[in-house]
């Protein structure tokens, strides 16, 4: 069995959940928890953190959008717990506009925060952990519209686009310094807390995007670094 297939029970491997509250956060962590997975979940107000997650390894309140809380956020993880192997991305947020003139500034400054911001705050502050790590990885949520540009998604799809490049970016880096870490970015049309008999056609249900998530850990690195992985479907 290669270094960067070990199953997650042999290794319990350290995930930090950033968005951790959120459905997709919720239903992340159950399965990697249930998958042998020490997760480490960052949102932002610790009565939802202690309330939807009492089952994590631990649970941590921070602004990710401020690059020193986030900095201070990696010491503590560092003292208490060591590097963490994972990075999981779900911090975000939709606006969308009518048409190019609808594109307002006030929604891309709330894109920019909460989607690409965020990213790079969390991977600067941890990116070292991943390279280190015997399996390192990344992941995001990413949407059809980098790839299905409209005129009402303009922001929306650009600060996606964004992040995408950013990943891409450490995919490169990962390829050079860490052949074992990979970085990718999950494709969906939109997320949805139903269950899979019930959410709406075309929508991904975070279940799919838990899943997700476990393989992330357990797939070989080599298979999938730098991909753009369009998630299932209802």
């Amino acid at each position: 069995m290669s270094r960067e297939s070990i199953s997650l029970n042999e290794t319990s491997k350290l995930v930090l959940l950033a968005g951790a509250t959120s459905a997709s956060g919720i239903a992340s962590a159950t399965a990697l928890v249930d998958a042998g997975a020490r997760v480490l979940a960052v949102g932002s107000n610790q009565d939802r953190l202690d309330e939807r997650l009492p089952f994590v390894h631990a649970r941590y309140e921070c602004d990710l959008g401020d690059f020193a809380a986030v900095k201070q956020l990696a010491l503590q993880v560092h003292e208490e717990h060591g590097s963490i192997d994972a990075l999981i991305h779900l911090v975000g947020g939709w606006r969308g506009g009518k048409s190019i003139t609808g594109q307002s500034d006030e929604d891309w400054e709330f894109l920019h925060h909460s989607v690409l911001t965020t990213l790079r705050n969390t991977s600067r502050a941890f990116v070292d952990d991943l390279v280190s790590s015997p399996a390192g990885r990344l992941a995001i949520v990413s949407a059809e519209a980098v790839l299905n540009p409209t005129p009402s998604n303009a922001n929306y799809g650009a600060i996606k686009a964004a992040a995408e490049h950013w990943v891409n970016a450490i995919a490169r880096l990962f390829a050079k310094q860490a052949e074992n870490a990979a970085a990718v970015s999950w494709v969906v049309k939109a997320l949805s807390d139903k269950s899979p008999e019930e959410a709406p056609s075309g929508h991904t249900p975070v279940q799919f995007l838990a899943q997700a998530a476990v393989d992330l850990l357990e797939q070989d690195a080599g298979e999938f670094n730098g991909a753009r992985i369009a998630l299932p479907t209802a």
